[in-house]
């Protein structure tokens, strides 16, 4: 009988470590997608006819209903069962894969790629809560975690190679293509070896309006300041989607206050800690994201490299993340979050300072330069601000976590916006409607890196006032 049990739990112990292996391909495509289409950016913009403004929709698509939803993902995995939740996102994941890749037209391109991004919100947490009660607390916890973070990190970094080979060899369709392949093998294997969950709370409701409101405000507010540059600040539709924007995110202010079990408790924005690290988040991505992105389109469209030697040359910041990120908890132990918030912040100024260095004619050096640096810092503050936002409400760890990680999404799709705006504004001004060259593109992209620069330092001088309470060695 002895051994009897003994082969069970062998058996049972083979099956958590195979269901993490799942679990983390899935986390794997998630994030590898996400730079494996940035790279492939220009070759999507030529054949399906993106125009330089709209171009960064491909990527706000994603992260908006990403960010938008992540939170309300989380609470149905814990309402429906977390392998139930896991299976029907990878499953919308997969099947928006096949769209993307199948698209004709930029509109079909884009609405797929939302798709995803609300297939990949849903994985996401119910993946994290999956490991969570799989693996007890202690050290196969701890080893399950650091399994799972880099897995991400190594997806961030593989997929501005991977993107670039298979952009050359097989086309940009290819990319989705892909994800469709690794999803339906996924979602076969997680009903052999994920085990369905009980603990679902009764009392927990959907807080479906919030959710809908928050995302629909961000979507419009992003919309109109990308057809700013098209249409003019104050025109009808700019300032008609500014408004109605405006007026989602007051009902959805309304909705959390009135609802019973809010997506986002607003008590919650007064504690100056997570808000300052939800600032933090929310800027890091802002303006590093469009930075690398415009670096990517420039390497390409400026300096005609193919996608693969593009990608290549993109690996540098995903490696100096993963640098940034051990670099950053030993700042933290010596200077402690604030400070190292604020230095992150400003190196991804000087960062962002030293890209803007590049020319028509060479400019491999401050791309891979300032990608070295800005991975650097943003590993630096990212870990700081999760750090303390976390830490600041022991009792709601989950829900800061949710909150950090919608910010730093928002910041990616609202950074694209904005910088992308610039860049092609400044573009249109210097042609006079007529056909760029390369000299006109690179003082568009120039005039973003500033502009990413400056809101990098004042983010900093935000953050420090906010976090400049004395902390605890």
């Amino acid at each position: 009988m002895a051994g009897r049990r003994d082969g069970e739990q062998g058996a049972r112990g083979s099956r958590r470590w195979a269901a993490l292996v799942v679990l983390c391909v899935a986390q794997f495509v998630d994030v590898l997608d996400i730079n494996a289409v940035v790279v492939a950016l220009p070759s999507i913009g030529r054949e399906l006819g993106f125009s330089s403004g709209d171009l960064q929709w491909v990527i706000t698509a994603y992260t908006l209903l990403f960010g938008g939803f992540l939170l309300l993902a989380g609470r149905l995995a814990d309402l429906y069962g977390r392998r139930r939740v896991f299976v029907v996102g990878l499953a919308l994941f997969s099947a928006a894969s096949l769209g993307c890749g199948l698209s004709g037209s930029p509109l079909e391109l884009i609405l797929f790629r939302a798709a995803q991004g609300l297939g990949a919100a849903i994985v996401v947490p119910a993946a994290l809560a999956i490991i969570s009660a799989t693996f007890p607390e202690g050290r196969e916890h701890d080893f399950a975690m650091g399994v799972w973070t880099a897995v991400a990190a190594g997806g961030g970094a593989a997929g501005l190679v991977v993107g670039g080979l298979i952009t050359d060899a097989l086309g940009w369709e290819w990319i989705f293509f892909v994800n469709v392949l690794v999803g339906v093998a996924s979602v076969a294997l997680s009903f052999a070896l994920l085990e369905t969950s009980s603990d679902q709370p009764a009392s927990r409701r959907l807080d479906l309006p919030g959710a809908v409101t928050v995302t629909g405000g961000l979507v419009l507010l992003v919309y109109g300041l990308t057809r700013a540059e098209g249409v003019g600040f104050v025109s009808p539709l700019t300032l008609g989607a500014i408004a109605l924007a405006a007026a989602l995110l007051a009902a959805f202010l309304f909705v959390e206050r009135s609802v019973s079990d809010p997506l986002v408790p607003l008590g919650i924005f007064g504690v100056r800690d997570l808000t300052g690290s939800a600032l933090v988040a929310f800027a890091n991505t802002a303006t590093t994201s469009p930075v690398g992105v415009l670096s990517v389109i420039y390497l390409q469209e400026v300096l005609t490299y193919s996608p693969a030697v593009a990608g290549l040359l993109g690996l540098p910041f995903s490696l100096s993340v993963v640098v940034g990120s051990f670099l950053g908890f030993r700042l933290v132990g010596r200077f402690g979050t604030g400070l190292t918030m604020v230095w992150g912040l400003l190196g991804i100024c000087a960062a962002a300072l030293v890209t803007a260095g590049i020319s028509a004619g060479e400019g491999v050096g401050y791309v891979v330069s300032g990608a070295t640096l800005s991975g650097l810092a943003l590993g630096c503050s990212a870990v700081a601000s999760t750090t303390r936002g976390t830490s600041a409400v022991q009792d709601q760890r989950g829900l800061a976590s949710g909150l950090l990680n919608s910010s730093a999404q928002v910041g990616t799709a609202i950074g694209l916006a904005v910088l992308f705006t610039v860049a092609a504004s400044r573009t249109d001004a210097l042609t006079g409607g007529g056909e760029p060259t390369s000299e006109t593109l690179v003082a568009g992209y120039r005039l973003a890196f500033f502009a990413g620069a400056g809101l990098a330092v004042v983010a900093a001088l935000v953050a420090h006032s906010i976090l400049r309470e004395k902390e605890s060695a």
